[in-house]
């Protein structure tokens, strides 16, 4: 008999900011994001997991009054709104983003701001017309990171900062790796592509070598350990599987053991309150290579 899907899941939710692409290997799936989902995605992914990021990636990249600071692939614009909140009413933030249903409510939730719909990979803004340029939790979800970085380092001015915040590699994440792993037993070695994108640039050699080829000199470099905090195991179950085609290719009977054996491989972090997963997180900056 096969498991029933828990009741109240989302309707296959963004998992991360830009939430309009998730990584494949050697593909690249869809996502529509709708203004309701959109909604969903800030009242759960923005403080379980994402609203943590916003005020450490505007300290390392020197985010300040009176700064211009441009949010790549904003999402709903958490780090827009944190920034907008240091730079005052002398600075300038903008939040470029490819879904319209992420600007939609980034608009409503801030609508002193600027919100544009943009493709990171072809900024819609002049050379050098920002002070800091930033990219919370979403460079593992632009098909081309590194034409990304590229146009990150245009749009900057020259002394300016590049700030990019991505996840460590699953290898390195004590909650997430082991889960990851529970998953794929039950749903195959297709499931660790398919839930492995958060972790794509999470190898920080890479990463660098990422940035010197677009153009960016790495000024600083820090590993940061955070929390994705859920009300329960299966809350977070729901999150994460929901939030990728996974739930798509998976049996209801598959999903009821990865419910199960979740409750298991996660027990060490459990709280009175629910689940407090340790995320580790990387944060680079850098500044355009004055000859780029």
């Amino acid at each position: 008999m096969e498991t029933s899907r828990p009741m109240g899941q989302l309707p296959h939710p963004p998992g991360a900011h830009t939430a309009h692409a998730v990584a494949m290997t050697g593909s690249t799936e869809a996502f529509q994001i709708s203004a309701e989902q959109a909604e969903i995605y800030e009242s759960r992914f923005v403080p379980a997991i994402f609203a943590q990021w916003a005020p450490q990636l505007c300290d390392a990249a020197g985010v300040e009054a009176g700064s211009t600071v441009l949010d790549v692939a904003c999402g709903t614009g958490i780090l827009a709104r944190t920034a907008a909140e240091r730079v005052g009413p002398a600075g300038k933030v903008v939040g470029v983003d490819l879904s319209e249903g992420m600007l939609s409510v980034a608009r409503r939730l801030a609508p002193g701001l600027e919100w544009q719909q943009g493709d990171a990979e072809q900024l819609p803004f002049p050379a050098a017309a920002f002070d800091v340029v930033a990219c919370q939790s979403a460079l593992m979800f632009i098909p081309d990171a590194t034409r990304a970085l590229r146009e990150m380092g245009r749009v900057c001015a020259p002394g300016g900062t590049v700030g990019v915040q991505v996840y460590a590699s699953l290898d390195d994440q004590p909650a997430y790796g082991p889960w990851v792993e529970m998953v794929a037993d039950h749903a195959g070695p297709e499931a660790i592509s398919l839930l492995s994108t958060y972790w794509s640039h999470g190898d920080l050699d890479v990463l660098r070598d990422r940035f010197t080829s677009a153009g960016l000199t790495v000024t600083d470099v820090r590993t940061v350990r955070g929390i994705a905090r859920f009300g329960s195991v299966e809350e977070m179950v729901r999150t994460e599987v929901e939030a990728t085609p996974l739930v798509d290719r998976i049996s209801d009977a598959d999903y009821g053991r990865i419910t199960a054996d979740s409750a298991a491989v996660l027990r060490p972090f459990v709280t009175s309150a629910g689940a407090d997963l340790p995320i580790d997180a990387h944060i680079v900056v850098a500044e355009p290579t004055s000859a780029a």
